[in-house]
């Protein structure tokens, strides 16, 4: 295996977690991030689906969410620490989510974004989801709007075989334990 290739973990988000996931919510979001009861609510939430990520050293370094209702999945939060921006984590954590729509029979996800966040956007198009509409002012700390990305049916074999496509190459990226 190439040794550049970051190895992490990706497990389900535990209560043990939290500080280390309030310490990155601060750094991605600033002052409006979510607390630490916010988070410990979702850990409760049978609708919810949180994962931290882990480096070699076991430390928190990345976490993402999203509810599951019925058949839709709506992507709360996906953050990564700042070091470890543009390593593909992100996308490793998006495979995990959209891995447990998979499983739990899921069929459309969706999820607001940042009008300025062009990297995230440009993943998620990757992904298959496809900006269906804007939603003014949605960010609180500067007012910025928030494109409101879909898929398609995820069974569909059209975004099947991209998804497979893109993951087949995010296993030569990064190593997930």
């Amino acid at each position: 295996m190439d040794t550049d290739i970051l190895s992490v973990k990706i497990k389900p988000m535990a209560k043990e977690d939290l500080d280390g996931v309030i310490s990155i919510e601060a750094m991605a979001y600033g002052e409006h991030h979510w607390s630490k009861d916010s988070f410990m609510s979702e850990l409760s939430n049978d609708l919810a689906r949180y994962f931290s990520v882990f480096n070699e050293d076991n430390q928190l370094i990345a976490y993402a969410g999203c509810w599951q209702i019925l058949e839709e999945a709506h992507i709360t939060t996906i953050a990564v620490s700042p070091e470890y921006k543009r390593k593909h984590i992100g996308e490793a954590l998006l495979k995990t989510l959209i891995d447990e729509c998979y499983r739990n029979m899921v069929k459309y996800i969706t999820l607001e974004v940042r009008v300025s966040n062009t990297p995230a956007i440009g993943l998620y198009e990757k992904y298959g989801f496809k900006s269906l509409g804007v939603r003014k002012g949605y960010y609180q700390d500067n007012n910025e709007d928030a494109l409101i990305m879909w898929t398609e049916n995820i069974f569909y074999d059209k975004f099947k075989s991209g998804y497979e496509r893109n993951i087949a190459v995010l296993k030569g990226k990064i190593n997930v334990l």
